[in-house]
C-alpha cells in the first residue's frame, strides 16, 4: 500500500491496542496532544484529520502544558495508557523538552513526535532551524536524548517499520518504561512508500510481568523470616503494577506496617490496619520513626529518591530489601535485590514466609506512632492563624472529597502539606508531582488527570496550587474549558514563592526576590474567569468546604482562590541536603553550614 510517512504513523498508532487486567482491550493511545504548526501540521497533521473517528485529537494552549498533561493521564491510568503529543519543528519542540523531563523522572510513557528539519538541506537553513556550523545532522531536536528512553530521527521512510515497534516497547517495558521521541524531517513526512499491510494491523499489547530470579525470591524471603521489626515502603511502582491489594493482603497477613513515598501514596487507604503514614522530608515524624526502630527495609518499587531518604540519614545501616522491575533502583546503597514485577514478586515471597507474623508489640509501636500523626493533623486543624494555612485549606478539602475524587499537584509548599494532612479514601487517587518538581504541572497535568477521569466516569479532579505555579503556566484551564474535562483548581495565594523564601530563610540568608511584597496583586478570580472557568473567591476555610460541595457538579472548569498564610508551614520529619555557603560573611549562614557539616557525618554512605 502506497502512502505518506505521516499517514502511516497515524495508522499505525490507531492500530496499538492494550489488554488491560480486566481483560478489557481499549485503544494504547488515549489521543493525540497538539499544536499544529511548521513541521506536522500537513503531513502528521493531515493524517490525522482523516482518523479524528479512531483517534481524539486535544489542542493545547502551550507544548509544555500539552506534554505535562500527557503526564497526568497517564498517571492517572497508572501507566496503563498513553498520550501522543506532537509539535512543529523549533519552539514547539523545545517547549516539550520540560515536560519529557518530567515522564522521564517519573518513569511514564509518553510518544513524542516532532517536527525536524529537511533531511535533503536543499532549502536550509528554514524557518524556526538552529543551525550547526560543525555538525550539520543535528538540530534543536538533539535536546531530547538526554530526557528519553529512546530517541530516532527518521531519515528514510522505512525506518518507521522497526523504529515504532522499538519505541513501543520501551514505552511498554517497566523496567525501561519512559517517553519516547520520534524526529520526523518535513520531506520525509510528506514522502510516499510502500508500507506492508500488516504493518498497520491491529496489534494488541499487554505490560508484561517480569518474574524475579528464584534465587532473589528465596532469598527475600529468608530475610524477612529473620526479621523482628520490618517496615514496608510502598513507592510508585506499586500503583504501575496495580499491586495495591496484593500489598494490603501481604502486610496484613504478615502484620508488617506500611509507610508510603509521595509517589506511592493512596497505595493503601489510611484506614488500613497496617498503614503507617508518610515517610521522609515531606513526611511525619511518626512514619520516619517506624522507619528509624525497623530492622529491614522492604522497598517496594520506589527508587528511594532524596525526600524519602531524608538525603539518606533515615535508614542509618538498616538492610534494605527492595522490589522493583528495574535493577538499577533494586540494587541502590548496598540493597538486596528482588529485580521484578511488585505484585508477582510479593505472591512468591508470601508463599515462602507462609505463617511468618510480626510481633504484637511490634505493631502496636507502629499504630501508636500514626495515632500521633493523626492527632498532629487535628492541632493544625485548629490552628489560630490571620489567614488560612495550607494544612486547613488541605485538611478541608480532604474533609469534602469524594472517595473517588482524584487529589493533584506539584511543586513549592502544598505537596509536603498534601503528603502529611492528606487522608487517602480511595487507591490510587493521588498524584503529587515530586519526581521532577515541575511548577505549572498543576493545571496541565489536572487537565490530563481529567481526561483520564472522563473516562472512568466516576469522581473528580481536583488540583490545588500556589500562586507561583499558577502564573507560571496555566492556559490549559483554557484547554480543559473547550474540551469540556471537568475538574476543580485550589488556588492557594500566598504572594511569591514562599516555599523558597522559608528556604532561603532557614538556612541562614535572606528572602530574595521570592515573595511580592511590593508588587501589584494578580486578580486570579478575574484571570481564571476570562479563561472560561467559574471563579469563586472564598475568604475562610468554612467559605472553602462551601464553595467545594456546591460547584461539585459542575461540568466546566471551578477555580476556587483563597489567600493564605505565608509563613506557615507543617514541618516536615526528616534533614534534607541542600547547598550551603561554605564561606560566607552572614553568622546565620555559617551557623547552618555547621550543621550541614554535622548531619552529612549521619549520610549513609553505601
Amino acid at each position: 500500500m502506497k502512502i505518506t510517512v505521516g499517514e502511516a504513523i497515524a495508522r499505525w498508532l490507531v492500530a496499538q491496542e492494550i489488554e488491560l487486567d480486566n481483560g478489557k482491550t481499549v485503544p494504547y493511545f488515549a489521543g493525540v496532544m497538539s499544536i499544529f504548526g511548521h513541521g506536522n501540521a500537513l503531513g502528521f497533521g493531515d493524517a490525522l484529520f482523516d482518523l479524528q473517528d479512531r483517534i481524539t485529537t486535544y489542542r493545547g494552549q502551550n507544548e509544555t502544558g500539552m506534554g505535562l498533561a500527557a503526564v497526568g493521564y497517564t498517571k492517572a491510568q497508572r501507566r496503563q495508557r498513553a498520550m501522543v503529543v506532537t509539535t512543529s519543528v523549533g519552539p514547539g519542540a523545545m517547549n516539550v523538552v520540560t515536560a519529557a523531563g518530567t515522564a522521564m523522572a517519573n518513569r511514564l510513557p509518553m510518544f513524542i513526535l516532532s517536527g525536524d528539519t529537511f533531511n535533503s538541506r536543499l532549502p536550509d537553513p528554514v524557518l524556526q532551524q538552529v543551525e550547526h556550523f560543525n555538525e550539520p545532522s543535528q538540530s534543536v531536536n538533539d535536546a531530547f536524548k538526554a530526557v528519553t528512553r529512546y530517541w530516532d530521527r527518521i531519515t528514510s521512510p522505512t525506518q518507521i517499520l522497526s523504529s515504532l515497534p522499538h519505541a513501543i516497547s520501551t514505552m511498554l517495558d517497566p523496567a525501561a518504561c519512559g517517553p519516547i521521541f520520534i524526529g520526523l524531517p518535513q520531506d520525509i513526512q510528506a514522502e510516499s512508500f510502500e508500507c506492508p499491510e500488516e504493518f498497520l494491523a491491529r496489534k494488541v499489547h499487554r505490560i508484561p510481568r517480569p518474574r524475579a530470579d528464584r534465587c532473589e525470591i528465596d532469598r527475600a524471603a529468608k530475610i524477612i523470616l529473620e526479621s523482628k521489626k520490618p517496615v514496608i515502603i510502598a513507592g510508585g511502582g506499586v500503583h504501575y503494577s496495580l499491586a495495591e491489594s496484593a500489598l494490603a493482603e501481604f502486610a496484613e497477613a504478615h502484620q508488617i506496617p506500611v509507610v508510603e513515598t509521595m509517589a506511592g501514596k493512596a497505595a493503601l487507604l489510611h484506614s488500613h490496619p497496617t498503614f503507617v503514614g508518610p515517610l521522609g522530608v515531606t513526611g511525619s515524624d511518626g512514619a520516619n520513626q517506624v522507619v528509624a526502630e525497623a530492622d529491614l527495609i522492604i522497598a517496594i518499587g520506589t527508587r528511594l529518591q532524596d525526600f524519602t531518604t531524608g538525603s539518606w540519614t533515615l535508614f542509618g545501616d538498616t538492610q534494605i530489601l527492595s522490589i522493583n522491575a528495574a535493577r538499577f533502583d533494586a540494587g541502590k546503597h548496598n540493597s538486596v535485590p528482588v529485580v521484578g514485577d511488585a505484585r508477582e514478586s510479593l505472591a512468591e515471597i508470601d508463599v515462602q514466609i507462609a505463617d511468618y507474623k510480626t510481633s504484637s508489640d511490634w505493631t502496636k509501636i507502629a499504630q501508636k506512632h500514626k495515632a500521633k500523626i493523626v492527632d498532629a493533623i487535628d492541632s493544625r486543624r485548629e490552628l489560630k492563624s490571620e489567614l488560612p494555612t495550607y494544612a486547613q485549606v488541605v485538611i478541608e478539602a480532604n474533609r469534602v472529597a469524594g472517595n473517588f475524587d482524584h487529589v493533584l499537584t506539584a511543586a513549592g509548599g502544598l505537596p509536603g502539606e498534601l503528603n502529611n494532612n492528606w487522608l487517602s479514601k480511595g487507591i490510587a487517587t493521588f498524584d503529587c508531582e515530586y519526581g521532577f518538581s515541575c511548577m505549572g504541572y498543576e493545571i496541565s497535568g489536572a487537565w490530563g488527570a481529567a481526561i483520564a477521569q472522563k473516562e472512568k466516569a466516576q469522581g473528580r479532579v481536583i488540583a490545588m496550587s500556589g500562586d507561583g505555579s499558577y502564573l507560571m503556566l496555566n492556559s490549559d484551564i483554557y484547554s480543559a474549558v473547550i474540551h469540556q474535562h471537568p475538574m476543580t483548581l485550589i488556588l492557594c495565594d500566598n504572594g511569591g514563592f514562599a516555599v523558597i523564601s522559608r528556604l532561603q530563610t532557614s538556612h541562614g540568608a535572606d528572602s530574595f526576590r521570592t515573595m511580592l511584597d511590593d508588587a501589584p496583586r494578580v486578580d486570579f478570580v478575574q484571570h481564571a474567569a476570562s479563561l472560561g472557568a467559574r471563579a469563586i473567591r472564598v475568604n475562610s476555610v468554612t467559605e472553602l468546604g462551601r464553595a467545594l460541595n456546591d460547584t461539585r457538579e459542575h461540568d466546566g472548569v471551578v477555580v476556587i482562590v483563597i489567600e493564605t498564610a505565608p509563613n506557615t508551614w507543617t514541618e516536615g520529619g526528616a534533614w534534607w541536603e541542600v547547598g550551603v555557603p561554605e564561606i560566607s560573611s552572614k553568622k546565620s549562614v555559617q551557623k547552618s553550614r555547621k550543621e550541614l557539616e554535622e548531619m552529612k557525618k549521619e549520610q549513609r554512605r553505601y
